[in-house]
């Protein structure tokens, strides 16, 4: 079951494409956080959600909000994958121990061995303030994000 409004949120550190640890309680106190869950990298509709965030990307990444994609993917595959789409804000790798974290937010698909596109804003407290789960096939929509970052 995936994680509901209200809930606080399960933290987790993870490697981004560059090898950098992130946390997600690094940004308690400081910022909103946009916590995307995707299938892989390099697909289409993937490529399209994230490239959709990166040309956005004031809304989702400033002062107050951080936008932090994660998939199943090795940070091997998300380095050249950001590199190749210039997506500039960090996309976490949940390969190992496989899935953990997805599985932690109730995203993750163990017939098809990746999480679905499942999305959390996490508001500075840590506490969920808003999620939307879609299917594998089905694109999100960025406005649906931007009317909740509003709210907070």
């Amino acid at each position: 079951m995936a994680i509901q409004v209200g809930d606080k949120a399960p933290d987790f550190e993870l490697k981004d494409n560059h090898g950098r640890a992130v946390k997600l309680s690094d940004f308690r106190g400081e910022k909103n956080v946009v916590l995307l869950f995707y299938p892989f990298a390099f697909t289409g509709v993937c490529t399209g959600e994230l490239c959709a965030l990166r040309d956005n990307l004031p809304t989702f990444v400033n002062d107050d909000t951080q936008l932090l994609a994660v998939s199943n993917d090795s940070i091997h595959t998300l380095r050249v994958f950001g590199e190749q789409e210039g997506l500039e804000y960090p996309l976490l790798s949940d390969f190992w121990p496989h899935g953990e974290v997805s599985r932690a937010y109730g995203v993750f698909d163990e017939d098809k061995g990746c999480a679905v596109r499942g999305t959390f804003i996490v508001d500075k407290e840590g506490v969920v303030r808003w999620t939307v789960l879609n299917a594998l096939p089905d694109a999100r929509d960025l406005n649906e994000y931007v009317a909740a970052l509003g709210a907070l």
